[in-house]
């Protein structure tokens, strides 16, 4: 149960104060011996914690999941593998997996998407990542614009949806190659820009390190740059942006 709802509960008579103190009383992470799940984190940051499946052990990963599931009613790991899924979906069969994105999550049903994220990318190879960002910000509850295959190689492609573009409160531009496509986004929109390079590239783009150079030395003002294919980064601070604009909208 989160603070608010237990707060509600109290208030028409479903739960005692005393068992409310036994919530507040809890400790902010639970021991569970190799891991301690973060059963605060959204407490204190408004999000939940997620999972980062790649590495982890099937036990330690299933029994992760449970108790994240368990404690939040919907729970979302990044970077799973599709045996990893499937070994979840077997015990959680209401899991869902993307193996684009390689996002795994057990979602709310009813769930407002508010606010404008666009995630732009500069061609289709750079999906994966954008998905990552954009289900990311969805999971979070905010509404995505998705507008792929617009690099500058066909910058025309990428004016056709200016309009799209420039209503967001946020833009997750996804590039890889040289990753021009953050300066050119940058130059064109007021709100702020959220540039992830990508790995895909040939010899020179050194798994993603030219496209990571270019973004941090952009020209353009209002960009921010996180690390190599981090979708999920990208994600989330777009949300906690769009929030912000949500917020003054209200």
């Amino acid at each position: 149960m989160e603070t608010h709802e237990v707060l509600q509960k109290v208030k028409t008579g479903e739960l005692s104060v005393e068992q409310a103190e036994q919530f507040f009383r809890r400790e902010p992470f639970e021991e569970m011996g190799y891991a301690k799940i973060d059963t605060h984190r959204k407490l204190r940051s408004g999000f939940a914690e997620v999972i980062f499946c790649s590495g982890k052990s099937d036990e330690h990963l299933l029994h992760i999941f449970g108790k994240i599931y368990e404690e939040e009613g919907e729970v979302m790991g990044t970077r799973a593998s599709a045996e990893q899924a499937k070994l979840v979906q077997e015990h959680y069969r209401e899991a869902e997996y993307d193996p684009v994105s390689r996002i795994i999550k057990i979602e709310k049903k009813k769930k407002e998407h508010t606010g404008c994220i666009a995630v732009c990318t500069a061609g289709t190879a750079d999906i994966p990542v954008a998905e990552e960002a954009a289900q990311t910000a969805e999971y979070f509850g905010s509404h995505v614009e998705r507008i792929y295959d617009v690099g500058v190689s066909g910058i025309h492609r990428l004016l056709a949806n200016l309009e799209e573009v420039q209503r967001a409160n946020c833009i997750v531009a996804v590039a890889g190659m040289e990753g021009a496509l953050a300066s050119v986004v940058g130059g064109l929109v007021d709100k702020p820009v959220i540039a992830v390079p990508t790995s895909v590239g040939y010899g020179a783009n050194l798994h993603g390190l030219s496209a990571l150079l270019t973004m941090i030395n952009s020209c353009a003002n209002g960009i921010a740059v996180v690390n190599i294919d981090n979708g999920y980064g990208a994600g989330y601070i777009a949300t906690q942006i769009n929030r912000l604009g949500v917020k003054n909208e209200e």
